[in-house]
């Protein structure tokens, strides 16, 4: 690969992660403060993820795939965005705000798909997509650090994380453009169907029965993370951490070293407990959050934020891995797309909803909340799913490249 095209995709990748990690971490902590957002509310603004990985692929399958060039559509929509995450940035209160994070999450969530079809389409080796990918932790990252540096949460003035990524939506909405060229690859004259669409052909993997219990195993674990990305800030600032967005960036920094780490761990232990692992650090995270707080008990907090490498690549990473094993050839991209369909679509929608009942529920009279019994809660949903998966998830051998 050209170093040019080499830096463009990286520059890319940065943005389309710093975009996301500027205002995702920290909106629930500014609901709170700005609208004095309820739970069920805050679930709204985050189920707007789960509606925009819905809605993906048929943006993706009905018009990039087939009528324009991936950067060009890249470009359309985050020039669009940029305008949403302004608007959201200048409202007077939630009802005001939600439109607009609703409509930027269904434009936004497509972008995810655009940015690896760029980049798979211009290698030649796919080990290097790794690190073109690794600019995008970097740019969630940084854009962590920014807000920490900036102190926006503690001068409760967070309008202003939409409105740096509306910043950088516009700068790459603009640099999209000079992006290599990426036509679409199918047949306009081809029909297509919601099957299609919706990789549902990939069901038929579901006839395996190891496969179906990792299925739905992959959807139930989705539902006590939806209360990481919720209320996490929220937690963290609720109970005096300084700086938490940018202490939360230790667990993308961790990420890193645990993604290089994977390869090894599956090759050595197999799919069958790599997956317990990445579930087991979920009951882990959640129960030192629980019990840690932000004087004497502060360890515990920062080494819950550090197991999200743990949590996140060994059951998610690893599931995308197991998935692409199973489906074959046949069903490659279908599969991936039905597995993220039924996680981030479905299993994170339930679990935004409930999380936010959950948070209403422990809502203390004197103000504040009762996040023992909140972070309880996902640690034995998450419990409960491990032991079901140990007990009826057999192991198999699968092919790892390290």
């Amino acid at each position: 690969m050209k170093a040019k095209t080499f830096t463009q995709l990286s520059i890319m990748m940065f943005l389309e992660f710093f975009i996301w990690g500027a205002w995702f971490v920290t909106m629930g902590t500014f609901l709170a403060k700005s609208f004095s957002a309820t739970g069920g509310q805050m679930a709204m603004a985050y189920e707007t993820q789960s509606i925009g990985a819905i809605v993906a692929p048929f943006i993706i399958g009905l018009i990039a795939d087939r009528y324009f060039a991936a950067q060009k559509i890249l470009g359309i929509l985050h020039l669009i965005g940029a305008g949403l995450l302004y608007m959201a940035a200048t409202s007077s209160n939630f009802d005001a705000f939600y439109p607009y994070i609703l409509i930027y999450m269904i434009l936004y969530m497509p972008t995810l798909a655009l940015v690896n079809s760029v980049a798979f389409r211009q290698l030649t080796d796919n080990k290097v997509f790794a690190w073109i990918r690794v600019f995008g932790t970097a740019g969630w990252i940084v854009a962590g650090l920014v807000i920490a540096y900036l102190s926006w949460e503690a001068e409760n003035t967070l309008q202003n994380t939409f409105m740096m990524a509306a910043g950088a939506a516009a700068l790459l909405g603009i640099f999209s453009f000079t992006l290599p060229n990426t036509p679409p690859t199918a047949d306009r004259s081809e029909k297509i169907s919601v099957r299609d669409i919706l990789g549902l052909d990939a069901i038929a993997m579901l006839k395996d029965k190891r496969y179906l219990v990792f299925f739905i195993a992959s959807i139930l674990i989705c539902i006590p993370l939806a209360f990481y990305y919720q209320h996490a800030n929220q937690f963290l600032n609720e109970i005096g951490m300084e700086k938490a967005a940018g202490k939360m960036t230790y667990g993308q920094m961790s990420e890193v070293v645990f993604m290089i780490l994977l390869p090894l761990f599956l090759k050595r232990y197999g799919i069958k407990m790599t997956l317990l692992v990445g579930m087991l650090a979920w009951v882990v995270r959640y129960l030192l959050f629980a019990y840690g707080d932000a004087g004497e008990g502060a360890w515990m907090l920062i080494f819950g934020i550090i197991l999200h490498g743990v949590c996140y690549d060994f059951f998610f990473v690893s599931g995308q891995i197991y998935t692409d094993y199973k489906a074959g050839e046949k069903f490659k991209s279908s599969a991936q797309g039905l597995i993220t369909l039924a996680t981030y679509g479905l299993g994170m929608l339930i679990g935004f909803r409930l999380a936010g009942y959950i948070t209403d529920s422990n809502l203390l009279t004197e103000g504040g909340h009762a996040w023992q019994s909140i972070w309880t809660f996902p640690a034995i949903f998450a419990g409960v799913v491990f032991v079901l998966f140990l007990i009826t998830f057999k192991n198999e051998k699968i092919e790892v490249t390290e």
